[in-house]
Parts: structure tokens; sequence; C-alpha cells
């Protein structure tokens, strides 16, 4: 996606600090990407949990993806910024943006993305949504986490500190509260029956930030 695309999606936002924040997470944050090439040639529903300002829906419509979109956030703030920014881009009846936790999930059944979510969780919340969100999908469904993983390195440290500024400021009240391992992560999955591939994804940042695509068995 060039730079004159992710203009046109920054404007739809109100403010210069939403729109700064959305032009820095297209730039360098290769979630939105992977997440893309992980549902390419199919037309299942997307369901994004924690979608925040909605911005995976509006990177796949500007792709070309017409498979319809659902975004939960349980943050009113960011959903009603992300329904204003989809309104803005005509994005109304593709784009279903509602405001609602992870314990409330609609029914929709396709893929489904977890981006940044998890470790805003216990280890108990993470277990349960991982396991609901696995049945959530079709048949040809995957489920696209991107998170943090609790390990001995200097980027898990970095995240953390990430982590402490996001909370002060307010943009993540709560802040994180449990940083998973791999094994906490895929043990849910495969016990739900899917095939687990983690793979790194730090794309341009500094943070301990790992791809986890999981598929049912074929």
């Amino acid at each position: 996606m060039d730079r004159t695309t992710h203009e046109i999606i920054a404007r739809r936002y109100d403010g210069r600090l939403q729109r700064g924040h959305v032009r820095w997470k297209l730039r360098v944050d290769p979630a939105y990407a992977a997440t893309a090439a992980a549902i390419a040639g199919t037309p299942l529903p997307l369901l994004d949990i924690g979608c925040g300002l909605g911005l995976l829906g509006q990177y796949l419509n500007a792709l070309g993806h017409v498979q319809p979109y659902v975004g939960l956030d349980h943050d009113r703030r960011k959903i009603l910024a992300a329904q204003s920014a989809a309104h803005r881009g005509g994005l109304d009846a593709v784009v279903n943006l509602q405001h609602a936790g992870a314990d409330e999930l609609p029914a929709v059944r396709g893929h489904v993305a977890l981006l940044d979510v998890l470790h805003y969780l216990s280890a108990e919340r993470q277990r349960s949504l991982l396991q609901a969100a696995a049945g959530h999908l079709a048949p040809d469904g995957c489920l696209v986490i991107r998170s943090v993983l609790r390990e001995p390195n200097w980027r898990f440290h970095a995240t953390r500190v990430e982590e402490f500024f996001l909370r002060v400021s307010g943009w993540i009240p709560g802040g994180a509260q449990h940083y998973p391992t791999a094994a906490e992560l895929r043990r849910p999955l495969e016990d739900a029956g899917l095939d687990v591939c983690i793979e790194s994804l730090r794309g341009r940042t500094p943070y301990n930030s790992y791809l986890i695509v999981a598929r049912a068995h074929r």
C-alpha cells in the first residue's frame, strides 16, 4: 500500500493525534499486511475482536477485499472514532463496528483476528477468549493473532516500557495484565483442533511481537 492511500485513510479520522497514529501504524506495523495475506482468496467474513479504531477494516477495503468486516471494541471512544472514519470513507455497507466486549461475540463464522488484545486480559480470560474465537471459525477460516510473548530478551522489556506509557496516557485503560508464552497460546488452540504456526512479526518496531495463525486440521 502506498503513502497516498495511507494519507487517504488517515484523513478520515479526527484530529492530529488520531491521524498521526494512523499514519504511523500504516507505515510501520506489519500486522495488517500479515492478516490480509492470511485471509486472501476467500469470501468469508472477518470478525476483528478488539478492533480499536477499525484500521484493519480500512486497510482491507483499500486493498480490494470485499468480504464483510465486523469490528468489536469495549472502548466506546475508539468505536465512535472508527464509525466516523468508516462513514467518511463510504464504508458503512461493508464495515460493521460495534461497541462490545470480548465476552459479547456476535454470531459470525468466518475468519477471526485478535491483534494486540490478549496481553490486556488475565491468563484465564486469554484461554477463554481463544476457545471462543476458535468457535467462530468457519471450516476454511483462520484465526490471526498478533501478540507480545513473554521471553527473556530486550525486545520484551522494550514492550513493557511502551505498555507502561500506553496505560498512563489513558489510551489503554488498565494496561497489560498477563504476557503469555508461546506455549500458553498454542495449547488451547491445539486442544480446539487447530494447527498453529508462530513466527516473529516485529516489522520496523522494537517490540517482541509474534504472528500466530491457526487453522483447522486438513
